[in-house]
């Protein structure tokens, strides 16, 4: 257990070292009474402003389209189906940006608009194409907001929430830290809408099962991303070595007083060294096409000694995916303990499964690598206590 002090010191080294954050904004901070709550955005555009003013660099993931749609045409219910979603959201997203425009406007700062699907980040050049625009409009001081293209994605290439989403922009651009800003001050044992003597936690070195259950019981607000996911979102960026933070959007200050190192919110803390940006890529954005069963012993070489996966090791092939798709790693145990970029096919690993290096030419007729996933497209996706970390 750490003193308050002890807490402040270390948010203040982290935030020392902070140049670049990205920060996400959920529709309850955003939303009043199903409509924008124009007040909070035209508030947090000059908190924003200011930490630009001050040589901070901010990217905005910002919630709201489908809310500020909703009450343009006098919904009250939220839409359950995709096509009325992506209406609403084709509806509300001029809106919002209109709005996000004039407040930033107000603090002569410029906004810029990116609408995103998963599959423009699991391509690796539009990936890049997008990290180098972002980079484009930092350079030039203007905000970039991004959200989700609700008016043209599919279900099989959705986010799942703006929580994820953000998590890959974190990754995406090499942020130092993310701020995860809702309507709840932090994460608590337990839900403090229902209970009055809910504590909040005010640091966290390790994400527990315990704390993913009590997580569950917390519910979001008008959007789809409750505290389960934020916790989700805490446990992708942590491992990668990024730190997050889940504070009260609603507060006024809360951005500044984070940049001066106050003990607001919780504070989540890297879990390890900073993760290189083309392994946060394989392990954090890419969906998988397919599962290798391995045995224990290329399962410990893999996960302890960051051994790559050769044939020999390989037990059975889920799956019909092609070389370079991505694919899960799971052990005897049934446990999905890696992620990484496959060199040949399903159909060919299914030949190779359990062979020698020095077997495979003869098996398939050629021989490209030794290695099934080479160790430099291979990342870790659980904890060491077993945990999972990202999907």
């Amino acid at each position: 257990m750490t003193t308050r002090e002890e807490r402040l010191q270390i948010r203040k080294s982290l935030f020392s070292r902070v140049r670049r954050a990205v920060v996400k904004v959920g529709s309850g901070v955003l939303t009043q009474d199903d409509s924008l709550n124009t007040r909070v955005i035209r508030r947090l555009a000059r908190e924003i402003s200011a930490l630009m003013d001050e040589g901070y660099q901010v990217i905005l993931v910002s919630s709201g389209a489908i809310a500020s749609g909703m009450k343009q045409m006098d919904m009250a219910v939220r839409p359950a189906d995709i096509p009325h979603k992506q209406a609403v959201a084709a509806i509300g997203q001029p809106r919002l940006m209109l709005e996000y425009e004039k407040s930033f406007a107000h603090c002569q700062k410029k906004a810029a608009q990116i609408l995103l699907t998963r599959d423009d980040l699991c391509n690796r050049r539009r990936y890049l194409n997008a990290r180098n625009t972002i980079n484009v409009l930092l350079d030039w001081s203007i905000v970039p907001i991004i959200n989700e293209n609700d008016t043209v994605v599919v279900e099989e290439l959705k986010f799942g929430d703006n929580d994820n989403l953000a998590a890959m922009i974190t990754h995406l651009m090499d942020a130092q830290i993310l701020i995860n800003l809702t309507d709840i001050g932090g994460f608590y044992e337990k839900d403090p809408g229902r209970h009055k003597d809910a504590l909040l936690i005010p640091l966290v070195s390790r994400i527990d099962r315990a704390m993913e259950k009590a997580a569950l019981d917390i519910p979001g607000a008008f959007g789809m991303g409750g505290m389960a996911s934020k916790v989700q979102t805490a446990k992708k960026v942590t491992t990668s070595g990024i730190p997050m933070v889940i504070a009260s959007g609603l507060k006024a200050n809360v951005l500044k007083r984070l940049f001066e190192g106050k003990d607001v919110g919780t504070l989540f803390l890297p879990r390890r060294e900073k993760m290189g940006s083309r392994k946060c890529w394989i392990g954090f954005t890419l969906k998988t096409k397919g599962t290798i069963k391995v045995d224990m012993g290329a399962a410990k070489a893999m996960f302890k000694q960051g051994r790559s996966l050769l044939p020999i090791g390989i037990l059975d092939v889920d799956g019909d995916f092609g070389i370079g798709d991505a694919v899960s790693c799971m052990d005897p145990d049934g446990i999905h303990f890696a992620k990484g970029l496959v060199n040949y096919t399903a159909s060919d690993i299914r030949q190779l499964m359990g062979l020698k290096t020095d077997q495979i030419e003869k098996r398939l007729g050629y021989k490209h690598y030794d290695e099934v996933i080479h160790r430099d497209n291979l990342v870790i996706t659980v904890d060491d206590k077993g945990g999972p970390i990202c999907q």
